[in-house]
């Protein structure tokens, strides 16, 4: 996936400035795509060259004026022609599986410590987006079920959830392997 898809959704699903836009990224979609503050202002500018993109000046009392983008109509035809292309299912790349692999061939109790640590950022993340959960999705709309786009993001939020109480499951089996081999020396 290019970070022009990332920025186009992200656009469709409000407007906004690229302060704003890599605000969202931090918050939410970052942990599914990251770009930096950077790239996604380059992105903008081309994406603005391309006509995928348009922009306006908004006056603000009190603050320098800002940039606001919005999705054009090619942006939104090269989208949907994203959206129907098909993708190779990824593979995991993972550092850790590697060294864990890798410590039947040093002391694995080195890799303890790594591994709570890789074990604590995926709690926090987790802890993040049940925080983000609640606070977007935890009490029903007066109007009945949340609306495609709501729901299309829940589901995505909720596969993030799923991963990350997963990769929790795998590391307290590895800190478990690691104890019982530490053990048996």
């Amino acid at each position: 996936m290019a970070l022009e898809h990332a920025i186009l959704v992200s656009l469709l699903e409000k407007p906004g400035s690229g302060y704003e836009l890599a605000r969202r990224f931090e918050r939410s979609i970052g942990y599914f795509w990251t770009a930096t503050h950077q790239q996604i202002y380059r992105v903008l500018k081309r994406m603005t060259s391309d006509g995928w993109v348009d922009v306006r000046d908004v006056q603000q009392y009190g603050r320098p004026d800002k940039k606001e983008y919005s999705v054009a109509g090619p942006g939104r035809d090269a989208l949907g022609a994203w959206l129907q292309e098909a993708t190779e299912p990824e593979s995991v790349r993972h550092d850790l599986a590697v060294k864990v692999r890798g410590a039947a061939f040093g002391d694995p109790a080195a890799l303890i410590t790594e591994v709570e640590r890789h074990r604590q950022a995926h709690t926090d993340r987790l802890a993040h987006y049940l925080t983000g959960e609640a606070r977007d999705f935890g009490e029903p709309t007066a109007g009945g079920p949340l609306d495609a786009e709501r729901e299309l993001q829940h589901v995505v939020l909720r596969g993030g959830m799923a991963y990350e109480r997963m990769m929790i499951a795998w590391l307290d089996d590895v800190l478990a392997t690691l104890a019982g081999l530490d053990a048996g020396r």
